[in-house]
């Protein structure tokens, strides 16, 4: 059998930034196992799989180097920016995804940026305080969850860049991953992050749009607004406009595809 796989670098507007994701869209479901084996070659943060239902619905499933998740915003704008891209969907038209986070919705418009519609993910959950900060091998300002990650906020964004955090103790935790936050010193911007995930089999993710629904309520109620600039300091980085809707979180941001591949397996 071969398949069609195609690198897309989501959050950027340039090829080699951003974070890249593999989309491979299917005629019919694959098994399990063969998409996490084909993930796990891949190697990068994730790995989508997308399947048309109708018109403009499509099933999609996101699976990183060792396990499927139940959220991913890049891998999600990378697929959108694919079926785009090679005339599946048509260009400014909406998309909805069926997800195991419910259904999600992805519009273009006439400037190319991708606009994702995603519930928000507040930590309201406590978590405890010691072990993140003997993770980060710091003392954190403030420490909490949701229902998939841990987060952290940090003194400044100098402390968040000079960061080198124990991965043996982050994979430890009983969580997705952990987001580690600061206020931005650019006035362009408004909260920077990182991201850590080795349990995942991703110790540092480049840029996670996911966890920015849980960093936009949060930067959301200390700040007092509802639209923000946020950026992922890793080292490939990337940008992404936030802004809060309710019980939903609109994250916006530009995709570009790199590399198209045929898998033979």
């Amino acid at each position: 059998m071969k398949l069609t796989l195609h690198q897309v670098d989501a959050f950027s507007s340039t090829p080699f930034k951003g974070n890249p994701a593999a989309v491979c869209v299917v005629d019919a479901e694959l098994d399990d196992v063969l998409m996490q084996s084909i993930a796990n070659e891949m190697n990068l943060s994730e790995t989508a799989f997308v399947r048309q239902e109708s018109d403009d619905s499509w099933h999609l499933r996101w699976f990183t180097p060792v396990a499927e998740v139940d959220l991913c915003g890049h891998a999600t704008m990378a697929t959108a920016h694919t079926l785009f891209e090679l005339g599946h969907v048509a260009q400014g038209s909406t998309i909805r995804f069926r997800t195991l986070s419910g259904e999600l919705k992805v519009t273009q418009n006439t400037a190319g940026l991708l606009e994702m519609v995603f519930p928000a993910e507040p930590a309201d959950q406590g978590f405890p305080s010691e072990l993140i900060d003997n993770a980060l091998n710091l003392d954190c300002l403030y420490h909490g969850a949701n229902r998939m990650d841990a987060i952290a906020e940090v003194r400044d964004e100098t402390a968040l860049r000079n960061l080198k955090p124990d991965m043996t103790a982050i994979a430890a935790l009983d969580i997705r991953g952990l987001i580690v936050t600061a206020r931005a010193d650019s006035p362009e911007l408004d909260f920077v992050s990182r991201f850590f995930a080795p349990q995942c089999g991703v110790p540092e993710d480049p840029v996670t749009g996911s966890a920015h629904c849980c960093l936009a309520p949060y930067w959301g109620a200390k700040l007092g607004k509802t639209r923000m600039r946020a950026k992922q300091i890793s080292a490939r980085g990337g940008e992404v406009d936030v802004e809060l809707l309710g019980d939903r979180v609109i994250l916006r941001g530009h995709a570009v595809l790199v590399m198209t591949a045929e898998l033979s397996i």
